[in-house]
């Protein structure tokens, strides 16, 4: 049996009586009268583009560790680094223009485009400070880990890198009053990496996540510096069953205090503290503040080993 796809044109015209979709336009047209912004598809306020969004967190990368990312030739860093940057800034620029332009569009575009210049600006001006946590958070993952061999090969090749270097920059845009795009970026690099982390969670310096996969981090939490977590942690939220947006902006998420280390599948839940220096095994559930020093694990964990009938 052969099967023939027609062009749209070519459909039409064959069949033009047999069946009529007009009847659900104005239907579905009526929903965007639900919508934040019925003037959507305005030419004048287009949203940021993910494609772009993917593009500034390659760049993002490629700039923060030239040489790891592609074949740039270290005798030429400064000539890189100023290919690179000039890169970053406009996709950084463009990305936060788009989205104060669409929150925005009674304002004038010249006193959007002075907005955009100033918290680009900010993000500019950071980028050697955020550089600097992003080499201890590799720096961890080396020392943490017994199978790795390099900090390049950290940089390379485990996926809670990226995950930081997006988060370290979404997060600033964050507490700048960025729009959208903070989330955006979380939720690019959350679909390449299996790592979702809100851009207002705080993280400290010398952060490392091994393996990564399943990893949750809520938006007002706050780590601190020299802790590890393993994959699967959640770092949440007790639900709030249909009262959520009365609590908005308000702490509802762990402290994690210097230290720290969490082992697979350990859930910890609330606006609650976890200890410096305390150990967290894996499956366990925490909704109340642990002590520092402490260590933490279920109580049923009894092992029984028992012969095999042999047949």
């Amino acid at each position: 049996m052969n099967i023939i796809l027609l062009k749209d044109t070519q459909r039409r015209s064959i069949i033009p009586d047999m069946y009529n979709p007009d009847k659900f336009v104005e239907p579905f047209l009526g929903s965007f009268s639900r919508m934040h912004r019925p003037e959507f598809g305005r030419k004048t306020t287009p949203l940021p583009r993910m494609d772009d969004i993917r593009t500034l967190e390659e760049t993002l990368m490629k700039l923060f560790f030239p040489g790891h990312q592609g074949s740039e030739n270290p005798k030429g860093l400064r000539k890189v680094i100023q290919y690179l940057m000039e890169d970053t800034m406009h996709l950084i620029y463009d990305s936060i223009f788009l989205a104060l332009q669409y929150e925005n569009p009674d304002k004038e575009e010249g006193e959007i485009e002075k907005q955009a210049v100033s918290l680009a600006d900010k993000v500019g001006e950071a980028l050697p400070e955020i550089r600097a946590m992003l080499k201890t958070d590799a720096q961890a993952g080396y020392e943490g880990d017994p199978a790795s061999l390099s900090t390049h090969e950290v940089i390379l090749c485990y996926p809670y890198m990226k995950a930081m270097a997006v988060h370290r920059i979404a997060h600033l845009m964050y507490k700048l009053g960025v729009p959208l795009v903070p989330r955006m970026m979380s939720e690019a690099v959350h679909s390449e990496t299996g790592i979702d982390i809100h851009p207002g969670a705080s993280i400290g310096e010398s952060f490392f996540i091994d393996h990564g996969t399943g990893v949750s981090i809520g938006e007002t939490t706050v780590i601190g510096s020299h802790v590890k977590l393993y994959h699967g942690v959640t770092l949440g939220a007790l639900s709030v069953d249909n009262h959520g947006k009365n609590i908005q902006g308000r702490k509802r998420h762990p402290t994690i205090e210097d230290g720290v280390k969490i082992y697979a599948n350990a859930t910890i839940l609330g606006d609650i503290t976890i200890g410096k220096g305390s150990t967290i095994y894996s499956g366990t559930m925490i909704t109340e503040n642990i002590p520092p020093y402490s260590v933490v694990r279920n109580a049923n964990t009894e092992i029984t080993v028992e012969p095999k009938n042999q047949q």
